[in-house]
Parts: structure tokens; C-alpha cells; sequence
């Protein structure tokens, strides 16, 4: 077992559950995830908008809105057959490729026809997570998009029938960036040490913190009693950038990088919506050399998926 920071991509493309979280928590809060779109059109036509973000710096790519029914992830090579998508992702970039799911909460689903709008192979559940294995996924976020009603409770009970499903194989990591569609869940009650508990106690690797500066209410020192209780009951941290200001100014998302790191975070999210699709690439790469240097930047960065 080694530091995330050093895997090669033949290294990742066949770590397992323990040695993932293993190699996240050797690597001290120095690991960027970068979440994505692959269901529009990619900033860069024929290349993904995932590629983009792993030419950046990022250690996991993280897919939003995808579909395990209808698998697409737009910029791939022609003939990639849909079930191979994340499989042929992961060879591209070397990097391990996680996937939201979303626990839509029946007494508060929306019925909207936005584009954040659910489908049933997004939906956080066992079947889903389990098809999203067998497909090369290696971690999963409980979470929500804008306004479709998921709540932290919806989260905790779809994330205990997905533990008993895939929870030796998955990485599970729940939380919301927002509040998804439920208003008494937001600002400062988006989340506290009694719905960390939940998730823990139902199987949650690494709960999902907003980052300090995204949510109102969300301080350092709110966002580090948050991380010191999540670590206290033997979970990872994650906080996340999901409130579009991973489209900010370069100053901006070093200030949320740092002050992130003080308030105690294993792994770092950056959203993806800095237009459509993706941060801006650049602020990708500001994140990533503010938590960890050039150093580890560039060695993320240059190191071939031949290796």
C-alpha cells in the first residue's frame, strides 16, 4: 500500500476498496477530486470534459449525471459500447472514476423539467451501484442536484441498502454540496454531527462537507467541528466546491482550497459547473497546487497511463 499521491495508473486501475482509502488518508489531505459532465457537449469537442480535468491535476474523476441505463460520456472514441464507458475513461486517464447517485426523498421529489432533472439509472440504488462496479466505478457519492428533492435522511436509508449490496467494493461517500431541493436543509442545517452519525452508522467511508466560503453559515470553524467529529467516528472527510463558484476568479478558489485544508479535509471536491459540464480548467490546477504544491501537481499531471 503507498500514498495516492505516488500511484501509477497501472497501480489504480486495480486498487481495491481498503487500499484506496488507505492511499487517500496516507496522502494528508492532498487529493483533488474533479467532478464532470459527460452528457453535453465537452468544452474541447472530441475530448472529454474528464480528460480536461485529469490534464489539470486530478487524482478522481468524478462523473454527475450519469446514467447507468443509457450510459454517455460525450468526447470518448467512436465505438465504445455504452456498458464499457467508464472502463475505457479509466484507461484514457489513468485516474480511479467515481459516480454520483442521487436519493431522491418521495415526500419532497420535485417534479421539474430542468436539466438537473432525475432518471431512474441515477437513482442512489443497490442495483445502480452495484451496475456501476461491474462497470470500473471504484467510488460513489450519495448526494443530490439542484432542486430534486434529496435529503439527508433519503441519503442515510439508500446508503444502508447499498453498504449491504457493494459496501465491500465501493468507496461510499455521502453528503450534500447544496441544499437539493430541500429548504430546511440548507445554510448552516445542511448538515450536522447528528446526520454525520447517521451516515456513518449506515456506512458512509467519507462524508461530504461543504467547503468554508460555498454555503452560508459554512465558516472554517463550522466546517473543522464537522471534519473533527466525522474523524472522530472513523471516516474520511470530503469538502466539496458544488455552488458554482468553482467558476470564481483563481484567488477565490485558492482562499477556499486553503481555508479547506485548515478546517481538516482528506480529499478536496471541485464542482462542475464553472459554465457547463466542468470548472474552469485553471481552477483545477490553482486548487491542486494550493493543497499540495508543484511538485505533486505535475508529477499528477505528467506521469503516463503507461506507467
Amino acid at each position: 500500500m503507498k500514498r495516492y499521491l505516488d500511484c501509477s495508473a497501472s497501480e489504480l486501475a486495480s486498487i481495491e476498496k481498503d487500499d484506496l482509502i488507505y492511499a487517500i488518508r496516507a496522502s494528508e489531505g492532498r487529493i483533488l477530486v474533479s467532478e464532470s459532465i459527460g452528457a453535453i457537449p465537452p468544452l474541447l469537442n472530441n475530448i472529454t470534459n474528464a480528460e480536461l480535468a485529469a490534464s489539470q491535476g486530478a487524482d478522481i474523476l468524478l462523473l454527475n449525471l450519469f446514467d447507468v441505463s443509457a450510459p454517455v460520456i460525450n468526447g470518448l472514441p467512436a465505438g465504445v459500447a455504452p456498458q464499457d464507458t467508464l472502463r475505457e475513461l479509466q484507461r484514457l486517464t489513468g485516474r480511479v472514476i467515481g459516480v454520483n447517485l442521487e436519493a431522491v426523498d418521495p415526500a419532497h421529489a420535485s417534479q421539474h423539467n430542468e436539466f438537473w432533472q432525475m432518471t431512474p439509472g441515477r437513482a442512489a440504488t443497490p442495483e445502480n451501484a452495484r451496475k456501476l462496479y461491474d462497470m470500473g466505478a471504484r467510488l460513489v457519492v450519495l448526494t443530490g442536484n439542484p432542486n430534486n428533492g434529496v435529503s439527508n435522511q433519503a441519503i442515510a436509508d439508500a446508503l444502508n441498502l447499498i453498504r449491504e449490496e457493494v459496501g465491500d467494493k465501493l468507496v461510499l461517500v455521502t453528503g450534500k454540496m447544496h441544499g437539493a431541493g430541500i429548504v430546511r436543509e440548507s445554510g448552516s442545517a445542511l448538515l450536522t454531527e447528528q446526520d454525520i452519525a447517521l451516515f456513518i452508522d449506515n456506512g458512509a467511508d467519507v462524508v461530504l462537507v461543504p467547503a468554508p466560503g460555498t454555503i452560508p453559515g459554512m465558516t472554517v470553524e463550522r466546517v473543522a467541528a464537522l471534519i473533527d467529529f466525522t474523524h472522530q467516528r472513523g471516516a474520511l472527510a470530503m469538502t466539496a466546491i458544488g455552488t458554482s463558484q468553482e467558476g470564481a476568479d483563481r484567488e477565490t478558489i485558492r482562499q477556499m482550497a486553503l481555508m479547506s485544508k485548515m478546517a481538516g479535509a482528506d480529499i478536496h471536491h471541485i464542482g462542475d459547473t464553472g459554465y457547463a459540464g466542468l470548472a474552469l480548467p485553471e481552477n483545477i490546477f490553482t486548487y491542486s497546487v494550493a493543497i499540495r504544491g508543484v511538485r505533486h501537481t505535475y508529477s499528477r499531471m505528467a506521469r503516463s497511463v503507461n506507467r
